[in-house]
């Protein structure tokens, strides 16, 4: 990578909200494994800025889980059910990558979209 750190964080938070509209897009095609796909990314590109903000490093998926939840939900920065809304979308998205004869439905998924929402505008506070 060229750049800054900062030019990280903020391609990463750049990420998190072209995600997010990828999925409201799949959503409206009633894609729902990959609706529930692109929420889980964009929390996750939402995470890892905050994350390389703080100057904690992770080098998976869980990591990152598990520095979010150390870093900003523990600590009270950060609500305690976003933590498990993001803690659900990774299991999820493994779910519906991965398990064969396994389809989301609209009722599974269309509660997300406003708490990945939330938790993106969480992230862009924390970033100024």
């Amino acid at each position: 990578m060229t750049g800054t750190s900062k030019d990280l964080i903020n391609y990463r938070f750049g990420r998190a909200r072209e995600t997010l509209e990828d999925a409201k897009l799949l959503a409206e095609k009633q894609r729902w494994n990959s609706a529930i796909n692109r929420l889980y990314y964009a929390a996750f590109y939402a995470i890892t800025a905050l994350l390389l903000k703080g100057n904690y490093k992770s080098a998976t998926h869980n990591g990152a889980k598990n520095k979010f939840s150390e870093h900003f939900i523990k600590t009270g920065l950060f609500p305690q059910e976003l933590g498990r809304i993001y803690s659900q979308l990774f299991t999820w998205r493994q779910k519906g990558d991965y398990a064969d004869l396994f389809d989301f439905t609209e009722e599974k998924v269309t509660p997300y979209f406003e708490p990945v929402e939330k938790l993106i505008e969480l992230v862009e506070e924390s970033l100024k």
